[in-house]
């Protein structure tokens, strides 16, 4: 008997530090961004919901100001000022990202569908929704924080069949 415990002795730490592991596995992950930025691709005929990662691939600052002339964007499609779009200079087409006014805290997820702001300074154009969710529709331009969202690829055919329950 004494000679087993000093075998399973040593793997005490071992097996200790695996069960953390095991257990932090099951913790509840940090909260994700779902279904962002309302109308899609011109085209996109998915139906379901796109999910981003909660942490920022990359971080920009300025001012931000915002836009609502209809007209036609850098994508080819219209553009509208009741959706949650903005205009970048160098992001690709598409891109989503998240928008915070640092005056105020509130923030906004827009996709990137057009090219600008043209004006000295500004980071992005937002367009007219967009900017009232941050209230930054009195002061014009605001100083923004802008976080490049990275998509994360959902598995949209399962696996398995799942049979209905009755």
């Amino acid at each position: 008997m004494g000679n087993r415990m000093n075998l399973i002795r040593p793997l005490l730490p071992i097996v200790s530090v695996l069960c953390v592991f095991w257990i932090s596995g099951c913790a509840t992950p940090r909260r994700l961004v779902t279904d962002p930025a309302p109308g899609g691709k011109a085209g996109d005929t998915e139906q379901l919901p796109s999910i981003y990662a909660p942490k920022p691939v990359s971080v920009l600052s300025g001012k931000a100001s915002f836009y609502g002339k209809p007209q036609k964007t850098a994508s080819g499609e219209r553009f509208d000022p009741r959706k949650l779009t903005a205009a970048h200079k160098t992001l690709p087409m598409h891109s989503v990202v998240r928008v915070i006014n640092l005056r105020n805290g509130k923030s906004v997820i827009v996709r990137i569908n057009d090219r600008g702001p043209y004006v000295r300074g500004r980071i992005i154009d937002l367009s007219t929704a967009a900017a009232e969710k941050i209230d930054m529709i009195n002061a014009g331009v605001a100083p923004v924080k802008v976080e490049v969202l990275k998509k994360i690829d959902v598995m949209t055919k399962p696996n398995r069949k799942v049979k209905p329950t009755n």
